[in-house]
This record gives structure tokens, sequence and C-alpha cells, in this order.
């Protein structure tokens, strides 16, 4: 699997591609989003946000724009908002630093599980009892739901409200699928994180958060995702007390 590490500084792509290279990866670096833009294709891209010649968003847009290759954010950026945005110009995922290599390989190949499973070999971390944890199944196609002027379909993974599109990528979509599979219900965060991102996914459970966010922005009103403190998430229908 060949990866295209978008990196200027070469004291943190170094580090970064001798790990790699252990966990089997092949790595090519590029130091600005120019570069990245004309980089030969890859399987997957990490895309550092603090390049020298474009900002990283851009760069996430622009590659988007003509690309379905799955794309992990690397950023020094602590603000909320910066991590939102990327997700929602089409990052699959983000990494803050500092970060540790076996965490970056397991958001690797959570994102590539979910993209392109063929191209991984069976993970082999398991839980304390040396069993690897079973992944629990994404709701089956059911077709065309609707719940409100919510429409999704998951058969061609579209999703519109009142009839409009909405742009989702394919983990706020998953998100979307799960949460509607049992409206109204309480989903807990472990389970989410088991169905929608993988069960042996160990990054930190705030990317949850982040993809909430950006879901709710995308839906209109934050009204449609509630949080249930301690425990989870459900989907609710603004002004429909059936699912209240």
């Amino acid at each position: 699997m060949r990866l295209l590490l978008v990196e200027d500084d070469d004291r943190i792509a170094g580090p970064v591609m001798e790990g790699l290279n252990r966990y089997g990866f092949a790595v090519d670096h590029v130091k600005s989003g120019a570069s990245a833009l004309s980089a030969a294709t890859a399987d997957l891209i990490l895309l550092d946000l603090g390049l020298p010649d474009m900002d990283g968003i851009d760069v996430c847009r622009a590659l988007r724009a003509r690309s379905t290759v799955p794309i992990i954010m690397i950023t020094a950026r602590g603000e909320e908002t910066d991590r939102v945005v990327g997700l929602e110009v089409g990052a699959d995922d983000y990494l803050s630093k500092p970060f540790g290599v076996r965490e970056l390989v397991a958001r690797i190949r959570a994102v590539t599980r979910r993209t392109h499973p063929e191209r991984l070999a069976p993970l082999h971390t398991g839980t304390a009892t040396g069993l690897p944890r079973q992944r629990t199944q994404l709701p089956e196609d059911r077709g065309v739901q609707h719940l409100g002027p919510l429409t999704i379909d998951r058969r061609t993974r579209g999703v519109t409200i009142d009839g409009r599109p909405l742009t989702l990528t394919p983990k706020e979509f998953d998100l979307l699928a799960q949460l509607a599979s049992d409206p109204g219900a309480v989903h807990s965060r472990q389970q989410i994180l088991d169905t929608v991102w993988d069960p042996n996914y160990f990054g930190p459970t705030r990317t949850l958060d982040v993809h909430v966010s950006a879901l709710r922005r995308k839906l209109g009103d934050p009204a449609w995702i509630a949080t249930v403190r301690g425990i989870g998430f459900r989907l609710t229908v603004p002004g429909d007390s059936t699912y209240a």
C-alpha cells in the first residue's frame, strides 16, 4: 500500500516515514501543497495543514474535487473549527500532533478498511482476552428511509433534506445511517465507534464528537442529533414528538 505524506518539517517526516516503513507501507514524501497536487497517485494521503505555500484545507478541497483518495489530516491546530472544516471539505479523519506511529497506523488501517478493505491484511490487534473483536455491521440496506424532511437512500448513499441533496463524507453517511437505523433510540459511543469506525480503533473518541458536529452543520439544525450525556447520541426529527 502506497502512502503520500505531505509534511514540510523533515524532523516530523523522517521518523514518520521510518515508522510506516516498518509496518510495511511504502511512503512518498512531498513538502508543499503544490507538490501534493501534482504527485503521483497514492492509496491514501497524510496531509499536514500547516504547509508553506498553501493552507492544507485548500489542498484537501482541491484533492477531493478530483479524487476519492482517502485523506487523513495531520494538524497541530487545536481549534475544533479547523478540524470540522477539514472534515467538511472531504478529509476522512484527522490526527493531532504530537502522535505516535502506532496510532497513525491504526487510523490508516481504519480508514482503509472502510474505503478499500481489500488492500489490508487482517489486523492482529486483539482484546485483553487475546481474541480479535468482531466488527459490528452497519445497518443492512433498507432502501429509502424518510424521517420528516430527511431522506436517506442506503442503496445510493444519498441524503436529502426537503429535496436538497447533502454532500456527506463516507464516514458522515455511515454515522447518519447508524443513528437512523433506530431513530429516537440512544446509540452508545462505543457502539458507534465499533460500527462506523472500527472495533480495533484506539484513537481519541473526540473524533466522534467532531464528526457529529460536522453532520449537525450539514443537516442545518443541531437538534437533529441529540447528545445523551455520558452515553452517546440519538437521531431526532426537529418538531416531531414521535422521536423526542
